[in-house]
C-alpha cells in the first residue's frame, strides 16, 4: 500500500475498472455509488423470474475482456460462462426479407457474395483494412490519455492515422467497396453504437465491423450483468472498498485540491485523489464550485451527443419464433430517422428499433416457457418524455414487431416496464437524458474530447463514455486502466 486513498465516483464498467487498477498498484480506494447496486447502465432488476440486463446488450470485441482479465493474472472464464452467438443476429428488412448474420467466416462471404456479385472478395479487402485499424486503434490508439498531440508525434503512428482514414467518413468508404443497399445498411450499423450516423463518423472505425465480422457476438451466460459481477468481485479480491446508495453532492476543493467528497446524507470522506466515473457533464457542473469547473455552460451545449434511447423490458408467458437473440428491425429507412435524431431532434415518425431476446441463447433469464425481451428505439437527447409518448411508441413498434415476426405478442406480455430519458438522468445523471455517452466524431476525437484531467483540480480525473477514448462497454474498460495509469504517474 502506498498510502494514498482514492475515491471512485460511480460504478459503471470504467469506475470499477479504474479502481480495480489503482488497487492494484498499492492505493486504498473507495468506490461511491448513488445506486443500491453496481454496474451503472449495466446493472440488473429481476421480477416474476425474470432477469433483465437494464442497459448494454452486445458483447463485442472479446479480446478487451481477456485482456482486461488477465492483466490481473484472472480469465473471463473464473467469472463467467461466455458463449458465441450464431447466428450472431438478424437484420429484418421487411416481412420474410430477413438477413441471418452466420458466426462464420466464409460463410458471411457467401452472404454477401449472393448480394452482389464479387463482393465476398471485397470484403476481404476491406476486412484487411479493418482489422489494420482494428490492431492501431484498439492496441495502441485508445491507451492514449490525448492530453497532448505529442502522444501523437511518433512517425509510425502519424503514418497510422493517415492509413486508418480519419478523415474519411464511413458512409463514403462503406460504398468504395459495396453498391447493395442491404449490405451498406449492415456495414454502417456498427457506428451507431457511436452515436453518430455514418456520414459523420470516420472510417476509422471500421474496426467495429472487423469486431462484428471477425471476431464475433457474444453472450455471457445468465446475463451482461455478469460481467459486472465478475470485475466487483475481482476488484473486492484486490481491497476496493464498495458504498452503495451513496449519492455524492459536493467534492470539497481547497488551493486546487480536491481533499474530500461530501455525500448527500452529510457525510464527508477524505481523499487525496478523486476519480470521476459519473456522469461528467454532472459532476463538472454540480459537484464542484463554479471556479473549479473544466468547461463552460455553452461548451457543453454545443458537444454532439451520442442518442438516448427508449427502452421497453417485457415478459412474455409463451415461446416466441422467428426471433434470434438479437433482431434489428430495418423495415424503415435510416435516414428520415437518422434525422429525427441528429438534425432536426424530434421523435421519429417511423422508426427504427432493436429487440433482443436473450431467453432464446438463456434459459435462465426468464421462467420456463416464457420469453424474456428487450426492446431499444434510438432517439434524440434531450426530447421531452412522457408517459403518453411512451405508450405511444411502445404500440408503434409492437404493431410492426408482430407483423414481421407474424404472431400476437401483447395480450401475452405480463410484465412491463419502460424506460427513457427522465430515468436515464434520474439514475444516471446523463446529461440530455443521453444513453451512449459524447458521438465519437471527428471533432470529438482523442485530444478533443473532454478531458480526463480536471484543468482547475490538480489530483481530479475523469472516466467513462464523455471522455477519452469514447463510447462502449470495451472503450469504458480501457478508459478505467487509462486514467489509473495516469494518477500512478502523477500521485505515487
Amino acid at each position: 500500500m502506498n498510502g494514498k486513498h482514492v475515491v471512485v465516483i460511480g460504478s459503471g464498467f470504467a469506475g470499477i475498472s479504474a479502481a480495480t487498477h489503482l488497487a492494484a498498484s498499492g492505493y486504498q480506494v473507495t468506490v461511491a455509488e448513488k445506486n443500491s447496486t453496481p454496474g451503472g447502465r449495466a446493472r440488473k432488476f429481476e421480477t416474476g423470474g425474470f432477469v433483465f440486463d437494464m442497459g448494454p446488450s452486445w458483447y463485442w470485441m472479446p479480446d478487451v475482456f481477456d485482456r482486461y482479465f488477465e492483466t490481473f493474472g484472472k480469465k473471463v472464464s473464473d467469472y463467467y460462462d461466455l458463449v458465441r452467438l450464431d447466428p450472431s443476429y438478424a437484420v429484418i428488412y421487411g416481412k420474410d426479407d430477413i438477413l441471418s448474420i452466420p458466426a462464420d467466416l466464409q460463410a458471411f462471404k457467401q452472404m454477401f457474395e449472393d448480394l452482389e456479385s464479387g463482393s465476398g472478395k471485397r470484403l476481404e479487402e476491406f476486412l484487411s483494412q479493418a482489422a489494420y485499424k482494428y490492431q492501431v486503434g484498439i492496441h495502441d490508439l485508445v491507451h492514449k490519455p490525448s492530453r497532448s498531440l505529442m502522444e501523437f508525434a511518433r512517425l509510425s503512428l502519424l503514418r497510422d492515422l493517415f492509413r486508418m482514414d480519419i478523415f474519411q467518413s464511413m458512409s463514403k468508404h462503406v460504398r468504395k467497396f459495396f453498391k447493395e443497399d442491404k449490405i451498406i445498411r449492415l456495414m454502417e450499423f456498427p457506428v451507431l453504437f457511436l452515436g453518430e450516423t455514418a456520414e459523420n463518423i470516420p472510417a476509422l472505425y471500421s474496426l467495429m465491423n472487423y469486431a462484428d465480422i471477425a471476431l464475433g457476438t457474444w453472450y455471457p451466460m445468465g446475463g451482461m450483468h455478469k460481467i459486472i459481477e465478475g470485475m466487483v468481485a475481482l476488484a473486492e479480491e484486490k481491497g476496493v472498498e464498495f458504498r452503495f446508495s451513496s449519492p455524492v453532492k459536493q467534492i470539497n476543493v481547497t488551493n486546487g485540491k480536491a481533499h474530500s467528497i461530501t455525500f448527500e446524507n452529510g457525510e464527508t470522506l477524505d481523499a487525496d485523489v478523486v476519480v470521476a466515473g459519473a456522469d461528467y457533464h454532472h459532476v463538472d457542473t454540480k459537484l464542484l464550485a463554479p471556479a473549479y469547473r473544466n468547461y463552460s455552460d455553452s461548451y457543453w451545449d454545443t458537444r454532439v451527443m451520442a442518442p438516448s434511447s427508449l427502452l421497453f423490458y417485457l415478459g412474455v408467458d409463451k415461446k416466441l419464433k422467428n426471433l434470434l437473440h438479437h433482431n434489428l428491425y430495418f423495415d424503415e429507412p435510416l435516414g428520415p430517422h437518422a434525422d429525427a435524431i441528429y438534425t432536426r431532434p424530434r421523435w421519429p415518425e417511423k422508426p427504427l428499433f432493436y429487440v433482443s431476446a436473450p431467453s432464446v441463447t438463456d434459459p435462465s433469464v426468464a421462467p420456463e416457457g416464457k420469453e424474456n425481451l428487450f426492446l431499444l428505439v434510438p432517439l434524440a437527447p434531450g426530447l421531452t418524455d412522457t408517459e403518453e409518448l411512451r405508450e405511444k411508441y411502445y404500440h408503434m413498434v409492437m404493431d410492426r414487431l408482430e407483423a414481421l415476426s407474424g404472431q400476437e405478442i401483447r395480450s401475452h406480455v405480463i410484465y412491463r416496464r419502460s424506460y427513457a430519458h427522465k430515468d436515464f438522468m434520474a439514475d444516471y445523471h446523463a446529461f440530455k437524458g443521453n444513453a451512449y455517452g459524447l458521438a465519437n466524431t471527428l471533432t470529438q476525437t482523442a485530444i478533443l474530447k473532454p478531458s480526463l484531467k480536471s484543468k482547475k483540480v490538480s489530483n481530479l480525473y475523469y472516466t467513462g463514455q464523455l471522455t477519452v477514448p469514447g463510447p462502449g462497454v470495451p472503450p469504458s474498460l480501457i478508459s478505467g486502466g487509462v486514467v489509473a495509469k495516469e494518477i500512478q504517474k502523477e500521485h505515487q
